[in-house]
């Protein structure tokens, strides 16, 4: 079991580590350029080129059954999934093979229609808050118990 975090503009890094600390999960936070981790056996930090993708295709190279994925990002959640990895949203939400197309689809129109916008700018998601946070903590605490039944030390 481990988790690897898409780490460049991840808002929930101190929760991860706070529920990673309580399960003994490692965790890997994979970024383009140097983030302070805490000093600690479980956190280890990967610096990938600034190449395009190049923290993604980390990511999904080191993701399969045992991972969990945190990312914001729809198409890696998209091929974490392919890889067998469970993905979490930094907002909690989970993406499943059941919805991930439906957000690819949704990623697709809202690119078109902010490409297309003149005038008023179509927005993006809204701010991130501490529902998202709690949401989150409560979203990858059950991620580990459920993947601790099916992946035994």
């Amino acid at each position: 079991m481990r988790v690897l975090v898409d780490a460049d503009a991840c808002p929930v890094k101190e929760e991860i580590y706070k529920v990673a600390f309580r399960h003994a999960v490692p965790v890997t936070i994979v970024s383009n350029s140097p983030i302070r981790v805490p000093a600690h056996d479980l956190i280890a930090r990967v610096v990938v080129s600034d190449g395009f993708d190049a923290a993604d295709d980390w990511i999904v190279e080191n993701a399969g059954a045992g991972a969990i994925c945190i990312t914001a990002d729809i198409l890696l959640a998209d091929r974490c999934l392919k890889a067998g990895a469970v993905v979490i949203a930094p907002n909690g939400k989970p993406f499943t093979t059941s919805s991930i197309g439906s957000a690819v689809a949704t990623r697709a129109i809202m690119a078109d229609l902010r490409a297309g916008a003149v005038g008023d700018p179509i927005g993006g998601p809204s701010p991130f808050g501490k529902t998202d946070r709690s949401r989150f903590l409560s979203a990858l605490d059950e991620a580990l118990v459920r993947m601790r039944r099916t992946h035994p030390r």
